[in-house]
């Protein structure tokens, strides 16, 4: 039982981890590389079947329909290397739907034409009964996971509902006379963009999974072997060994054309290979359907010794397939690596802090950090309590306690560590910036609660001393959803942000709320910045959409274009900056009277000379603005955040 479980969590965590933006943009090479590797093995099968092993056709064809369906056995060991996102790995998945339904359509036709039942109806019944099932997992689950997802935050109740849809999309497939397997893919697929990559729920997701369930699928592989028959049946062993040199040969021809098709590295090549070898699910589905039919002759249609030599069969690619994934996916992880050097120096220099005094603010917070940092960062997390150092008490020492370990406990849920700090101040800003100097702290996350006027309770007198004093890209976050249910962030960027100092750093931060949500940006920019963005962008696959917006004085016109799921991000500027404009000072305003039941995120940039104002007065506004533009000019800059930029972390 935990065995068949194990097999559809696969499916299920190929169809979560898979991102859609590069899937989308890539399904051609998915539909090519899946006909590919179902075509092959199909017409090497069937002649294998019928001159080598002196099979029926029918039997042939059944057979040759086992070497065209593959499982994805080894995919957790792309996913722990870390790869998932490569171009190879994605095609793989895609193409992985498309033969194992054409392999299991095979199936049901051959079933139909030794039991008589191939009629017109049967075509019509196959046909709208798939149809449907599509609908309904494709259009419907996201609705309802959506809908969950907004009014159920307890973590047990939320991994059983998305365990719960892996069986129902399960049962559905069934019900339309396909394989499980092929419901528990577009399961997840169709949750995708719910559970984001960084969140507690996928990390329990993974861990169940790996731990529990698909282990138990691979005892359950071997204990089907009926080991005494290849010393009593030398047909037996014979069917073994060419079923399993014909699995093992088509699949890597696939694989090598596909290489050439798509101009792949030999690395890449072999984790294509691995992750389409392994004959699992949908072929004991095949075989023991097979097994099970009896011919007018009294002859089963796959006999005694096909369903044995696939069982050995199963044994044979399921290792192959591991050993080619692992081969091939370390040396991909490893030139992944020495691309993202750069990146992975920027990484090391990221700090988050997270200042906390909000019960009900901490969860979004911490989320949202967890969502926005690069993948490397798992120790430089820091939460903060400032106590009044006027008015302490132990109640106010308990509140900050309960707070702080609040906050480490939902970080660990996702495997990632928050340090806690409590410090006594009278003056919170004080207390904030003496952090950010003996941490060095590069970006500050702070909350405002969903029922709270963002004029009169937020940006005020502590905003701005965190402004002034602070030198951090500081996010200001206002939670009226969780993020996982929101299905487009509308980023405003206002003219010049590209050319300040801290663009490309806001500008990774969202690019990972994009990457780990699957959520769509529409950035809404001038045209200079939008050119800028399109060019940058070029190598991502995360969905963007790029819209003119230069009038800020007609700011409103976004409220058009917002629906109750969508994220608003204003990216804005300290006074007399290069990027700001008087609109900017209504912001506030127009947040609370026409956006008040949307998520917000207010983005304030690292910008040149603010920690030095005591220092340098600059009375004239366009000497500022010249110094910025030639910091912008400056080639070892521009080098350096195109390389931050384009890089999949």
């Amino acid at each position: 039982l935990f065995g068949k479980v194990g097999i559809l969590y696969i499916m299920f965590l190929a169809g979560l981890e898979i991102d859609m933006g590069d899937f989308k943009k890539n399904s051609g090479k998915s539909v090519v590389f899946g006909l590919y590797t179902f075509i092959i093995p199909m017409a090497l099968g069937t002649a294998v079947g019928l001159y080598v092993l002196q099979f029926s056709i029918y039997t042939s064809l059944l057979m040759a329909s086992m070497f065209a369906s593959h499982t994805l056995i080894s995919y957790p060991i792309v996913s722990k290397l870390g790869i998932t996102k490569n171009t190879a790995v994605n095609i793989t998945v895609g193409g992985t739907v498309i033969t194992d339904t054409l392999a299991l359509l095979v199936l049901a036709v051959v079933v139909g034409l030794t039991t008589g039942e191939i009629t017109d109806e049967f075509w019509i019944r196959l046909g709208v009964s798939v149809l449907v099932f599509g609908l309904i997992v494709m259009f419907v689950f996201p609705l309802i996971g959506r809908w969950f997802f907004k009014r159920v935050d307890d973590n047990i109740s939320q991994y059983l509902f998305a365990l719960g849809m892996v069986y129902l999309g399960a049962l559905l497939a069934e019900a339309a006379g396909i394989e499980d397997i092929i419901g528990a893919f577009l399961a997840g697929l169709a949750l995708n963009r719910l559970i984001p990559h960084t969140s507690p729920l996928m990390n329990r997701i993974e861990f169940v999974g790996n731990a529990l369930f698909i282990p138990f699928f691979l005892l359950g592989v071997g204990m089907m072997i009926d080991y005494t028959a290849f010393f009593s049946d030398f047909e037996t062993i014979k069917v073994a060994i060419v079923m399993s040199v014909v699995a093992i040969l088509s699949k890597m021809i696939a694989a090598w054309l596909t290489q050439k098709t798509f101009g792949f590295t030999s690395d890449e090549r072999k984790v294509i290979f691995g992750l389409s070898n392994a004959q699992a699910a949908a072929t004991l589905a095949v075989v023991l359907v097979g097994y099970n039919i009896v011919l007018d002759d009294g002859e089963r249609l796959l006999s005694e010794s096909i369903l044995n030599g696939t069982i050995l069969m199963i044994l044979v690619t399921c290792t192959v397939a591991s050993f080619a994934t692992q081969r091939g996916g370390v040396n991909l992880a490893k030139s992944i690596m020495k691309d993202d050097v750069s990146e992975t120096n920027q990484d090391k220099n990221e700090k988050i802090l997270i200042p906390v005094s909000n019960e009900e603010t901490v969860k979004s917070l911490v989320d949202l950090s967890v969502t926005i940092k690069s993948k490397s960062n798992k120790k430089d997390l820091y939460a903060l309590n400032v106590i009044n150092n006027d008015t302490k008490s132990e109640s106010d020492e308990k509140m900050a306690n309960k707070l702080l370990e609040n906050a480490k406990k939902i970080a660990s849920a996702t495997d990632d560590t928050i340090h806690d700090f409590i410090r006594y101040d009278i003056n919170i800003v004080n207390g904030i910036n003496s952090i950010v100097k003996e941490k060095s702290i590069t970006d500050i996350i702070m909350g405002l609660h969903s029922k709270s006027n963002v004029t009169n309770s937020f940006l005020g007198n502590l905003t701005k001393g965190i402004l002034n004093k602070c030198n951090t890209t500081t996010l200001i976050y206002k939670e009226y959803q969780p993020l996982s249910t929101i299905k487009r962030h509308l980023v405003i960027i206002p003219p010049n942000a590209e050319r300040e100092i801290g663009f490309p750093f806001w500008l990774v931060k969202i690019w990972n709320i994009a990457r780990n949500t699957g959520s769509v940006i529409e950035f809404y920019a001038d045209e200079a910045t939008t050119l800028i963005l399109e060019k940058l962008n070029k190598k991502n696959s995360i969905e963007c959409e790029f819209n003119e917006f230069k009038n800020w004085e007609d700011f409103l016109i976004i409220s058009r274009d917002i629906s109750k799921n969508d994220n608003l991000i204003i990216v804005l500027s300290r006074k007399n900056y290069l990027s700001y404009n008087s609109v900017m000072s209504k912001i506030p305003r127009y947040l609370d009277e026409y956006f008040k039941e949307i998520n917000f995120i207010l983005i304030y940039p690292i910008q040149a000379g603010v920690n030095e104002r005591s220092n340098i007065q600059f009375k004239d506004p366009s000497v500022l603005e010249t110094i910025q533009e030639n910091i912008g000019r400056l080639d070892d800059l521009g080098k350096s955040l195109v390389k931050i930029l384009k890089s999949n972390k």
